[in-house]
């Protein structure tokens, strides 16, 4: 119960979901967490419950990005896990390259690709003046394959991959010490994920149920994925047992990504 003991971690993203859970774990496992969300009333709700410190933010602005890590620092001495999760969805089943609008692609770039980038950027040289870190980006399985009922957003996660294989081999050369891989879930149930599903269900006018069943065929393992499974992937790469693992991929999907 002491993977990441004593570390400073960042969790964009952590009033809930994914982000909520990844923080949670690495509380359990010793870190010193500060969640931030847009969202402030259930960002210090989770940071209460979990044990978390918790920080408004929105990861596309730079100035907060700056200011936060700045805090993080002088409070605890320093930054060593940084997890790039917030991120936002598109219509899911509803926006093809043909129906999604500029403005909405712009807000998804701005979330889930800028708000990475501002991340790694602020981060690195932060980390590397104390001797090294990990940076774990979550990406998603719709950068490994086709998503036309979800363009941006497919997009976006491959940009993050793409990211996350320079922010590597740059901090590599440098002799930083900072590590940085990608994390790509497949269906994990989240209420994003519910609200999606939704989504889908509507558009096509179809019970909830049955469209909930279509996707679970994708899925070799046969069950959707939950939260903890990509808490404990991100909790890995955060750790010393990842200290020779930088620029990866870790697909946590049931084997989705095998299906044509």
């Amino acid at each position: 119960m002491a993977r990441v003991k004593g570390r400073i971690a960042i969790v964009t993203g952590g009033a809930s979901g994914l982000g909520r859970a990844t923080a949670a774990r690495l509380v359990e496992e010793g870190a010193l967490v500060t969640i931030t969300d847009v969202n402030h009333d259930a960002g210090a709700r989770a940071g209460d419950e979990i044990g978390a410190a918790f920080t408004p933010q929105d990861v596309t602005d730079e100035t907060r990005w700056a200011a936060l890590i700045a805090q993080v620092s002088e409070r605890y001495g320093g930054l060593d896990i940084l997890v790039n999760n917030a991120g936002i969805g598109d219509g899911m089943g509803t926006t093809t390259p043909e129906t999604t609008t500029l403005e909405l692609w712009r807000r998804v770039m701005a979330v889930n690709l800028d708000g990475v980038f501002l991340g790694c950027k602020h981060a690195i040289p932060v980390m590397a003046r104390s001797g090294g870190g990990s940076i774990v980006n979550l990406s998603s399985i719709a950068a490994l394959v086709a998503t036309p009922f979800l363009t941006a957003y497919g997009v976006s996660k491959a940009g993050v991959r793409q990211l996350t294989m320079s922010v590597a081999l740059h901090c590599a050369q440098a002799g930083y010490k900072v590590r940085c891989n990608s994390v790509h879930p497949g269906q994990i149930v989240t209420p994003m994920y519910e609200t999606g599903i939704r989504d889908v269900a509507a558009g096509l006018g179809a019970p909830l149920k049955a469209v909930k069943a279509e996707f679970l065929k994708k899925i070799p393992l046969g069950e959707f994925g939950q939260p903890e499974d990509i808490a404990n992937a991100v909790l890995y790469l955060a750790s010393d047992e990842a200290k020779h693992v930088t620029g990866a991929q870790l697909v946590v999907d049931g084997g989705m990504e095998l299906n044509p």
